[in-house]
């Protein structure tokens, strides 16, 4: 049997990449990474990040430094045929559920470097760059990549198991055989960001806008600083290279701003796609971000969507390469992410339509019915009212309870706790591995089948009623209360794995959630 040199390879050094190779890193799992490109790309492709985002980033000890280069996502404000406001998305009101602002604007190339510096100074991750994969295969217990350097020279790694994170057209996805299936959207876009001086930025709107006009469907983004973002609809017979020129793009952004008032530091003309791997898996080899889906932006998710499913992967990775768990938990990998992406894409394009409808008439229709649903008042819809569940993935393979229950492949908050020194996220004091939490009011039955759990099984024991776990907001008893509960079991993802109200229930509970954690030697020898 061969011995692979590493545990996992990971093909694509981008933010998906960079926080896989983290997130494994850090696990003392070994892992290589490989890019062609030596450099972070300098100019801003994502641009939108979230709390779920910034939990991530956490675990990885990186959110305070990265927050410099961060701001809250202001209100989009949806302006219909004759300028009249129709729809406003904004953020829930604090107390934040994840402690941090729900919607962010980020600027790439900053984090990207801070993503891979910390990668570069993780032991035991090697990082490869210049050099491209020009060939895969593999055989029962590992995987082979054939790399060409960018001087010609050639080697192979072999890894247990590869991650594809290397992008849209991604190489790896072709030679392990998986497709991509078409979600029905292909719309031709130009997307232009701009650094904005401060005449430019007295005369442009003070929160972010979408321009659903039949005659040029437009988003107004505002990033970070004086960075702000176009993303414009393009018209038939319009040629797209040609508006991704300054000669090109100017014309266009003339309603708002001339080249006096701004510098362009990005135009590039895309199609808007919708697709979604028909499988993530081939064997040893897992699809991870743009390699396995892409939407269209209007609400910001595709980094998003690339670092929910490297967290949902590798700490199942983990699991199974440290022997905690069967190998048959790799299995509800795809299906959790894939119906999540699914569902959320299919959300997306609702909006994407919303705004993109050129028919007059058909938009004119559209204006009024947003009014009449909202009884002619238009109140604030919080962007995170879009995100599904993972709880549509209740196989054999899926990592959550079988019971049904609306807690259930949701996330679980994190509150604000109460320390002599000030006020400290849940996460830094729980850490992120399982966790069973419960409420304030569990009582003496449920807290003695909790101890019991915690003494056997390799989960931290959070209480809300003990001393030690005092929170600030009542986020935790707030959502216990409105799900009826009293305890939660919550995967190092920080999904819910289920919920029990009972005693009974939890003992239920752990029974079925230790099926997925019993090492594979033992379900053998069963």
């Amino acid at each position: 049997m061969t011995q692979p040199v590493y545990d996992v390879a990971i093909v694509g050094f981008g933010p998906t990449g960079a926080v896989a190779a983290a997130l494994l890193g850090r696990r003392g799992i070994r892992t290589f990474i490989c890019d062609r490109q030596r450099e972070v790309y300098d100019k801003p492709r994502a641009i939108a990040l979230d709390h779920e985002i910034m939990r991530v980033f956490q675990a990885l000890r990186l959110a305070d430094e990265l927050t410099a280069f961060m701001e809250p996502f202001t209100d989009s404000l949806f302006y219909g045929v004759d300028g009249t406001l129709i729809k406003r998305m904004s953020t829930v009101a604090p107390p934040y559920p994840m402690a941090y602002p729900p919607s962010l604007v980020f600027t790439q190339p900053l984090v990207e470097e801070v993503l891979r510096r910390h990668v570069g100074g993780l032991a035991g991750v090697t990082v490869a760059l210049g050099q491209s994969v020009t060939g895969l295969q593999q055989a029962d217990d590992h995987a082979t990549l054939s790399l060409c350097h960018e001087t010609g020279a050639t080697s192979t790694v072999q890894a247990r198991y590869v991650i594809a994170c290397d992008g849209a057209s991604s190489t790896v996805r072709g030679l392990a055989g998986l497709e991509l299936q078409d979600l029905g959207f292909d719309e031709p876009w130009l997307v232009v960001d701009v650094l904005v001086n401060e005449r430019g930025l007295a005369k442009l709107p003070a929160l972010s806008a979408q321009y659903c006009e039949p005659q040029r469907p437009c988003s107004y983004i505002i990033g970070p600083g004086n960075h702000r973002r176009w993303e414009i609809s393009i018209n038939e017979g319009e040629d797209p290279q040609h508006l991704a020129t300054p000669e090109g793009t100017w014309p266009l952004l003339a309603r708002w701003i001339t080249p006096d008032d701004a510098t362009l530091w990005r135009q590039a003309s895309y199609r808007f796609h919708a697709l979604v791997a028909k499988e993530w898996r081939a064997g040893r080899v897992f699809l991870a971000g743009d390699a396995a889906h892409q939407q269209p932006p209007f609400l910001g998710q595709g980094m998003c969507q690339g670092m929910r499913d490297v967290a949902n992967l590798c700490w199942k990775l983990d699991a199974v390469l440290t022997g905690k768990s069967p190998e048959s938990l790799l299995d509800s990998y795809g299906p959790e992410r894939k119906t999540h992406v699914t569902e959320l894409t299919s959300r997306i394009k609702h909006i994407g339509q919303l705004i993109g409808e050129r028919d007059p008439a058909a938009a004119r229709a559209r204006d009024q019915n947003l009014l009449a649903q909202a009884g002619g008042v238009v109140n604030p819809t919080p962007r995170q009212d879009v995100q599904p569940s993972i709880a549509g993935t209740q196989t054999a393979a899926s990592c959550l309870a079988a019971q049904k229950h609306g807690a259930n492949g949701t996330l679980f908050p994190q509150p604000w706790i109460l320390r002599p020194a000030g006020r400290v996220r849940l996460d830094h004091l729980a850490g992120s591995d399982w966790r069973l939490v419960l409420a304030a009011d569990a009582g003496d039955a449920v807290r003695t089948s909790a101890q019991g759990l915690a003494d056997d099984k390799p989960l931290t024991l959070v209480d809300m009623a003990d001393p030690a776990w005092p929170e600030a907001d009542q986020v935790v008893a707030v959502w216990m209360a409105r799900h009826q509960c009293h305890a939660a079991l919550v995967r190092p993802d920080h999904y819910v794995f289920g919920v029990a109200s009972s005693a009974t229930d939890l003992d239920a509970l752990a029974a079925e959630w230790a099926r997925h954690l019993l090492p594979a030697r033992t379900l053998q020898a069963a």
